[in-house]
């Protein structure tokens, strides 16, 4: 990193704010794709088995781990939102410090929930309604994976940090060579070498490591960013990190909390509705890992334009993101109304299971729509301040547009009527976080004098 590099105003404060969103997010959900299709192409591989019970313990383990991932996610967010603002401000030693006293904690705390999630994974998986065969498969599966997430949660917090200073084509080359990799390691782990099903738990694993230490190497080679940690620093920072970090936890665990009621609400019409449920969790990150990656990717673009008091620039990125959100989704709907019957094909489901994947492609998708507009506005309240924003519709949404939407939808209308509830909650929820954003930014600009 050259002095002049250094010395450069920061990226996302000059120039199209539509660009910016764009750039960053086509980067990101290259490589965040490309880690779904990998996980979609897993449980078609384990479909293949011709074992439904594989098929729904796998579904089971992904809700499972989705857990972990959300505390994963909660802490990047704020390792981003914290970096990127000190950038912005044009304050590079703090960066460097925030970023390693972040990885720091990010791996005492990513280890601390895996080894309590080993410790009670039989017994979360009951509360999902797993039992018999497909629960012990399911608590196999996460023996082998859990481990691993403490090397997940760095390479996800490394890719926050890279992301940070603008630099998404690395940030994508990091997830897309983790997903290139399982490609390759699954087939062969799980019908080469004879693992099965948890072939593809192994392949897992590998992946993160990859992860992590692909991430890591660009944090320190590439951009310099991470000074080394000290544990009095560590200790001071925490409250900086705890404050967006908790709220933004709590915020993600909302939706594995929802989803948990959904499941147990399908697992009482059998292995059928629960292998569907498991195809659509699986082709639901494909079809809109660019909202995922959107929503992660407008972190640094407003972090850095609220270090450096743009609040018109700011109010832009709300808009353009909630615009690319909108054209994408409706796109991608009717892509999966036209391929629905193709995609259960694939999987070999049966009759019933085809069913409510055709439903769910021909309605129950129209619910991301409002979805992808929640997940910007909580991208939105994690980096301008108001983490509790995020949390509070996130935790409305996983409940009261969850499980009164989804009792009486599963009791008049059975699986189809229960996709109908998710979608009528989202449609709420999602409206509501959008007026809410708005507001926040609104208020900032006024708080600051510039609107």
């Amino acid at each position: 990193m050259t002095a002049e590099t250094a010395a450069a105003p920061p990226k996302f404060t000059q120039g199209s704010v539509m660009r910016h969103v764009l750039v960053m997010t086509g980067t990101g959900a290259v490589g965040l794709v490309a880690i779904f299709f990998v996980d979609f192409l897993s449980l078609l591989y384990v479909s293949w088995l011709n074992n439904p019970a594989l098929t729904a313990a796998v579904g089971y383990s992904t809700q499972f781990n989705f857990f972990c991932m959300s505390v994963n996610i909660g802490l990047a967010i704020a390792i981003t939102a914290l970096v990127s603002r000190a950038i912005g401000a044009g304050d590079r030693p703090a960066a460097r410090r925030l970023a390693a006293s972040g990885l720091a904690q990010v791996t005492l705390i990513a280890c601390a929930v895996a080894g309590a999630a080993i410790v009670f994974r039989h017994d979360i998986l009951s509360v999902m309604g797993a039992g018999g065969e497909v629960r012990d498969v399911a608590a196999r599966f996460l023996a082998i994976t859990l481990p691993s997430n403490a090397l997940m949660a760095i390479g996800m917090a490394a890719g926050g940090i890279v992301r940070s200073v603008g630099d998404a084509r690395r940030a994508m080359y990091v997830t897309l060579s983790g997903g290139v990799v399982t490609a390759f390691t699954d087939p062969l782990l799980i019908f080469g070498l004879g693992f099965g099903v948890y072939g593809a738990a192994i392949a897992t694993v590998i992946s993160r490591i990859i992860f992590a230490v692909l991430g890591f190497r660009n944090c320190i080679r590439v951009h310099d960013l991470v000074a080394r940690p000290r544990l009095r620093r560590v200790i001071a920072d925490f409250p900086a990190m705890a404050a967006i970090a908790a709220p933004a936890v709590l915020t993600n665990l909302a939706t594995p909390v929802g989803n948990i009621y959904v499941f147990r609400t399908m697992s009482a019409f059998g292995e059928s509705a629960v292998a569907a449920f498991a195809i659509i969790d699986r082709l639901v990150p494909v079809a809109f890992g660019v909202i995922f990656a959107l929503s992660g990717a407008v972190g640094p673009v407003l972090g850095q334009n609220l270090g450096a008091r743009l609040f018109s620039r700011v109010r832009r990125t709300m808009s353009d993101s909630f615009l690319v959100t909108f054209i994408y989704c409706v796109t991608v709907w009717l892509a999966l109304f036209l391929s629905a019957r193709l995609i259960a094909g694939l999987f070999n489901a049966n009759a019933e299971t085809t069913r409510y994947v055709v439903f769910f492609c021909t309605w129950g998708v129209g619910a991301w729509v409002f979805l992808g507009f929640l997940f910007v506005a909580n991208a939105g309240f994690n980096n301008l301040g108001q983490p509790l924003l995020s949390a509070l519709f996130n935790w409305g949404r996983a409940t009261l547009g969850t499980i009164p939407f989804v009792t009486l939808g599963a009791r008049y209308g059975g699986v189809e009527g229960a996709m109908t509830g998710i979608a009528a909650g989202a449609l709420i929820f999602g409206a509501g976080a959008m007026a809410a954003a708005y507001f926040t930014t609104n208020r900032l600009a006024l708080k600051a004098g510039t609107a």
